[in-house]
């Protein structure tokens, strides 16, 4: 029963996020509805490799969420709403807009300097979990070519902090590189992810417990 659960709901966001609902893969199905036909196999990495991600907040959400008893759906409802987070499924489009806009200047690593000076973070540069490079970003940068300014970004951001590119770094330049609608990076993320979100809420309601973590006092006695 969860399982058919499961497939329904993929199949209503598949249908609400990729057009009509047909038999064709999911990924083909994205390229058509985007009038992109050459990103199709970009389009698969990018889905596969967002499937899931350990606990991250979107997941861990959906999970708490079905542990009270809720529905599956319920639980897809939160995940979807923890997506909607600029540090979560909304980083492509700011990485996209800084990109555009200081990576076809002379002056990129200048441009970038003073974007930091203004106490703001570098978007797309550095994972807390693979400090030696995110590999699902490396996978998917594999499948298309970089655009010069994504190229120029990289090499400045490269530069100033240390740090490898991450996953919403490639989406930002796939989505450029195809001229993608600029949600694609959300979208992809919404339906890859949901997939993940599902396996982990039936792993959650079959284990018939509920998340309640503990909170430790720290402040003044």
């Amino acid at each position: 029963m969860l399982a058919q659960n499961a497939n329904e709901i993929l199949a209503t966001l598949a249908q609400a996020l990729a057009g009509k609902r047909v038999s064709d893969p999911l990924h083909i199905r994205l390229a058509r509805h985007w009038n992109r036909g050459d990103a199709a196999e970009p389009i698969r990495r990018a889905l596969v490799l967002l499937a899931d991600h350990e606990l991250n907040t979107s997941t861990f959400a959906a999970r708490v969420t079905v542990s009270t008893g809720a529905s599956l759906w319920s639980g897809v409802l939160a995940g979807l709403a923890t997506l909607r987070g600029p540090r979560h499924g909304l980083a492509s489009p700011e990485i996209a807009a800084l990109a555009q806009d200081i990576g076809h200047g002379e002056h990129v690593e200048a441009d970038l300097r003073d974007w930091l000076g203004e106490g703001r973070y570098l978007p797309g540069m550095g994972h807390q979990l693979y400090p030696d490079g995110d590999p699902r970003c490396r996978t998917l940068l594999q499948s298309f070519d970089l655009p010069a300014e994504f190229c120029a970004y990289l090499a400045a951001a490269r530069s100033l902090s240390g740090e490898e590119p991450n996953i919403d770094f490639a989406l930002a330049a796939m989505t450029s590189r195809f001229e993608l609608p600029p949600d694609a990076g959300l979208t992809l993320f919404a339906l890859g992810r949901s997939v993940g979100w599902l396996a982990h809420m039936i792993e959650q309601v079959t284990s018939g417990e509920q998340i309640r973590p503990r909170a430790q006092y720290i402040g003044p006695g």
